[in-house]
C-alpha cells in the first residue's frame, strides 16, 4: 500500500533528480559557464580602476564560475551527495579580507554566475551581465562630489605654518589640516585641500620664505562631503 510518506520520499527525490546529467548537457553547461568566467574576468579589468590591480583575484573570479557550476550539477544528480556537500562546505572558513567593496560585488556575481548556470538557466546568467554591467558603467561615470588633494609643504621655521594657511585660505574655503610635523625648527605640513586654481596655489606656496617643497597630491580614496 502506497503512503503518504512515500508519496512525498518520491517526489522529493524526483524533483532533485530531474536534471539530465549526460555528457552533451554538462559539456553545454561547462561551455556556459565557461564563457560567462571569461566575460567576468575581462569585466572587472575594465571596470575596476585600481592603483595596484589584483590578478589573483582575477583569476579567482572565473575559477569561481566554473566551481560553483560543477557544484550545482554534482548537487542536482543526487540528494546524498548534495546533503554531504552542504556538510562539507560548512566547515569552510574564508578569511581572506575584501579591501574593496567592489571585489565584494564581482565574488558574489562570480558565484551567482556559477549557481544560475548549473542549475541551467543561462538566459538569467545573460541578463544579469549585461544589466550590471551597464549599471557599474554609468554609476561609475554618475558626477558625484570631487575628491579633496593633499597639499604637503616642508619648510623652516616654525611661523611658516600661519603664511602656509593664509595662502591657501585665498585659494581655498575648504581644507583641513591633517597632520603637522616641528623638528629642528623645521616644520612638515598636510593639507586637505578643494580648489580651482591648483596650479596657481602651488606657486603661490612654493614662493613663500622659508619653504624647501611644496607638493599637491591627488588621491581615490573616500570622498568627504
Amino acid at each position: 500500500m502506497t503512503t503518504f510518506k512515500d508519496i512525498f520520499k518520491k517526489s522529493f527525490i524526483q524533483g532533485f533528480t530531474r536534471y539530465d546529467a549526460t555528457p552533451e548537457n554538462i559539456i553545454v553547461v561547462f561551455a556556459i559557464a565557461s564563457f560567462f568566467a571569461l566575460y567576468l574576468f575581462f569585466a572587472y579589468r575594465i571596470l575596476t580602476r585600481k592603483t595596484f590591480y589584483s590578478k589573483s583575484f582575477n583569476i579567482a573570479l572565473p575559477s569561481l564560475v566554473i566551481i560553483t557550476t560543477a557544484v550545482i550539477l554534482t548537487i542536482q544528480s543526487s540528494v546524498v551527495i548534495s546533503l554531504g556537500m552542504v556538510g562539507a562546505l560548512s566547515i569552510v572558513r574564508f578569511r581572506t579580507a575584501i579591501k574593496d567593496p567592489m571585489d565584494l560585488v564581482f565574488l558574489f556575481w562570480a558565484i551567482s554566475t556559477g549557481i544560475i548556470c548549473g542549475a541551467g538557466l543561462a538566459q538569467i546568467s545573460c541578463v544579469l551581465a549585461f544589466v550590471l554591467t551597464i549599471a557599474l558603467f554609468v554609476l561609475d561615470r554618475c558626477p558625484v562630489a570631487r575628491a579633496p588633494k593633499i597639499l604637503m609643504v616642508n619648510g623652516d621655521g616654525y611661523d611658516l605654518e600661519k603664511d602656509i594657511i593664509s595662502t591657501v585660505e585665498k585659494f581655498s574655503k575648504l581644507y583641513t589640516v591633517k597632520s603637522r610635523a616641528l623638528k629642528n625648527n623645521r616644520i612638515s605640513i598636510v593639507i586637505e585641500i578643494r580648489s580651482s586654481q591648483e596650479t596657481e596655489l602651488l606657486r603661490q606656496i612654493a614662493s613663500l620664505s622659508g619653504v624647501t617643497s611644496s607638493t599637491l597630491l591627488a588621491h581615490d580614496g573616500e570622498v568627504t562631503y
